[in-house]
């Protein structure tokens, strides 16, 4: 660990600055504060935050929300975090998965996976509350608005400097967690490997004529997978929350057509298990692509969250991957602090990296090589994947090995093998 008598008497120390106030960044600023090591945390978040005392909680039919694992659960429960957000969290105790204008479908079920739930949907704004709450609790010191100028490294940490600010940080850790195509990791020559995917995202809450009785559907189609996941029903109706992967081009059409024009293709697309889609709320679309960060540690230096890896959204696993990788660092960097080692040193830096690094490696080729397997038009390869998903309908243990890998506890058991 650095001393602090190092430092020069003008400079502030902290054993960790953690650069972006997202979920992630909130996370690993709570999963260490829960510890018992007294850590010197600062959380810098280039947005200004709402004051915790009047951060309120408003349901609204446009909210997004996320997709939350089992394994992500079971993280927030160590932490405390859960018993809160699951007060709005809709269960997921069914994924049925199809591929559109094919026989093959499986189904999934919690009960048979020997779980709760598969996974829940929470409303963004509710995790934001629950997490703010939580971090002004704390004893993190939190800076927003504030941007990074410039890190520059130590024989022992990083020096930052502040846009708009005389303060002089000395940390023994930074941890950069400011989102994909992180202008902060750049700075350090951190570069961005991106692959587009061509398509866009398109999310949006539809209310729904039937109950959706807690499944999640995953449909494929020949341009790309489209989710419904089921959310808490607003004001007595059914609400799913869509994510829909198109073209571009179609992704534009799509998100300048009328509701009822884009409520009717996606009824087209999607079909009728749900009856009538009955309203869509506020679109939004974003772009796809596959981003890794060249590198995600250094000595004195992490890389987490959107700007290690951004994934295409099918299966929902970015963020609860995200989730995992903030687990663990936060379970590595205690134990060095517990053995009295140099938390920040490269050595306990790469041991993160190495417990994660099959996690990292097998969810970003599912993430990758599924929407592309299904967009496959030759009948060959249509042939093999519709066998795949009855021989999984039909197979209670390949079931479960699918449910176990989308839940997170195939990673775990990894890590502890």
């Amino acid at each position: 660990m650095v001393e602090a008598q190092t430092v020069q008497t003008d400079t502030e120390y902290c054993d960790i600055v953690i650069v972006g106030g997202g979920m992630v960044g909130i996370s690993l600023a709570l999963l260490l504060a829960h510890q018992q090591h007294s850590w010197k945390i600062l959380l810098l978040e280039a947005q200004a935050f709402q004051a915790a005392d009047k951060f309120e909680y408003r349901p609204s039919f446009d909210a997004r929300s996320t997709a939350v694992s089992w394994s992500s659960r079971k993280i927030f429960e160590a932490s405390q975090l859960w018993d809160a957000l699951q007060s709005h969290a809709s269960p997921i105790h069914h994924i049925h998965v199809s591929d559109r204008g094919h026989l093959g479908l499986t189904r999934i079920d919690a009960a048979e996976a020997g779980v709760d739930a598969l996974g829940y949907v929470i409303e963004n704004s509710w995790m934001g509350r629950v997490l703010m709450e939580r971090l002004a609790a704390s004893d993190v010191e939190v800076v927003a608005p504030a941007r990074v100028a410039s890190m520059t490294p130590l024989k022992q940490g990083m020096s930052i400097a502040l846009d708009d600010s005389e303060r002089n940080i000395h940390a023994a850790l930074v941890v950069i967690a400011d989102g994909a195509q992180s202008q902060t990791a750049q700075k350090m020559g951190i570069q961005s490997n991106t692959q587009p995917y061509g398509q866009q995202g398109i999310i949006a809450n539809i209310a729904v004529e039937k109950p959706h009785d807690g499944i999640a559907y995953e449909r494929f189609t020949e341009q790309g997978p489209m989710a419904m996941l089921p959310l808490p029903d607003f004001e007595g109706s059914a609400r799913c929350a869509l994510v829909w992967t198109k073209p571009n081009e179609v992704a534009e059409q799509l998100m300048a057509a009328t509701d009822d024009v884009f409520l009717q293709l996606l009824q087209d697309s999607f079909g009728y298990r749900l009856g009538q889609l009955q309203k869509v709320g506020t679109r939004h679309s974003y772009p796809l692509a596959l981003t890794t960060a060249s590198e995600q540690v250094r000595r004195n230096l992490v890389v987490l969250g959107n700007a290690a890896h951004s994934l295409h959204p099918v299966a929902g696993q970015g963020f609860n991957l995200s989730l995992r990788d903030v687990a663990v660092l936060a379970e590595v960097l205690g134990k060095a602090r517990l053995q009295g080692v140099d938390f920040a040193s490269l050595d306990v830096l790469q041991r993160y990296q190495a417990r994660q690094l099959r996690d990292q490696q097998n969810t970003l080729l599912f993430s990758d090589g599924l929407p592309k397997l299904f967009a496959k038009a030759s009948s060959t390869v249509a042939f093999g994947r519709n066998a795949g998903l009855l021989m999984m309908d039909l197979s209670p243990g390949l079931r479960t090995g699918f449910a176990q890998f989308g839940m997170g506890m195939v990673a775990k058991e990894a890590e502890h093998g």
